[in-house]
């Protein structure tokens, strides 16, 4: 299902990092993101709403450029 507030998003299981671009044209990467939230997200019916509350604020993160 499309998000209102992610463009885009993908997931390195090995390096355990979630790269996140919003429809606002930010990116930035979640590191040490376990592979379960990544699945989570995918299978949340509201991706922008499982990543403000489960991913946001609960991982380091940098800004990607």
């Amino acid at each position: 299902m499309p998000s209102s507030v992610l463009r885009r998003y993908d997931y390195d299981s090995d390096a355990h990092r979630l790269d996140v671009e919003f429809v606002s044209g930010r990116r930035y990467s979640y590191h040490d993101v376990p592979a379960r939230v990544w699945e989570r997200l995918l299978a949340a019916r509201s991706k922008g709403g499982y990543f403000n509350r489960c991913i946001r604020d609960r991982f380091r993160f940098t800004h990607a450029s």
